[in-house]
């Protein structure tokens, strides 16, 4: 049987020897057959690290991918997994200094919000990373900074907002389990019509909930805004109110 050395591994694998390591540690690659101080790797080692790869091109997390390669994600949910992490594959991934530079908000303030968990990093080849779409939300909220808003305020806010939407979306899956995913699975259909549809109901009812989700808050927010003006402000801040919420309900 053909046997490797770590460094004419990784050569054939195209990845590092750190790569190789790191994933020894996650368990994604059985450790090499030692001999003395030499560590000896198998065709099994390259295969394991092309399926890595594959997996990882998928969108897969390493956490997603250590299931699938110990056989706990099977065959109808690995796909909706890849499904689920591909769901920002057309747009173009950032590191944290490339959105900075690009958006034009200092590397610590984005961080700060990270932190806070208003803005979310997404998994890509193992790492988190942006997408283009982050570019306008940070320089929104650089906008609400620059109108005079207190970063120590936006960040309670942001904190409150975090919590409030992980209550919703933790809710919107446990009914895409219950109701789409289960029934699924408890089906007759074969696996991959099984993955097939799930995919299909991910990929629909992500754009529509989200859709929904954007519309309500909007109207709310104009209702409170309105209701708060009418209970405090003057005269010509209700006229400039009524104008711009007729002109915002107009434009959906």
């Amino acid at each position: 049987m053909e046997r490797f050395r770590v460094e004419d591994l990784a050569e054939r694998a195209d990845v590092s020897v750190d790569t190789i390591r790191f994933y020894q540690k996650r368990s994604l690659l059985e450790p090499p057959v030692r001999e003395g101080r030499v560590a000896w790797y198998g065709p099994d080692h390259l295969e394991r690290l092309a399926r890595i790869r594959e997996l990882q091109t998928q969108g897969l997390t390493l956490a997603l991918i250590g299931r699938v390669l110990s056989g706990d994600l099977d065959a109808t949910d690995a796909p909706l997994a890849a499904a689920v992490a591909d769901a920002d594959a057309p747009e173009e991934f950032l590191s944290l200094p490339e959105l900075a530079e690009r958006s034009g908000v200092p590397p610590a303030l984005l961080e700060a919000v990270v932190g806070e968990g208003l803005l979310v990093a997404r998994a890509h080849d193992g790492t988190e990373r942006f997408t283009a779409s982050d570019i306008a939300v940070v320089q929104a909220g650089l906008q609400l900074l620059e109108s005079g808003f207190p970063l120590s305020v936006l960040l309670t806010l942001a904190r409150d907002h975090n919590a409030a939407t992980h209550v919703v979306a933790e809710r919107a899956v446990a009914l895409f389990d219950r109701h789409v995913r289960v029934p699924l699975r408890s089906s007759d259909l074969s696996d991959d019509e099984k993955a097939r549809q799930l995919v299909d109901a991910f990929r629909t009812l992500l754009p529509a909930v989200t859709a929904l989700v954007e519309h309500h808050f909007r109207r709310v927010l104009l209702a409170v805004a309105q209701e708060h003006l009418e209970s405090v402000g003057e005269e010509h801040e209700l006229a400039a109110a009524g104008v711009e919420a007729a002109r915002r309900l107009e434009g959906g």
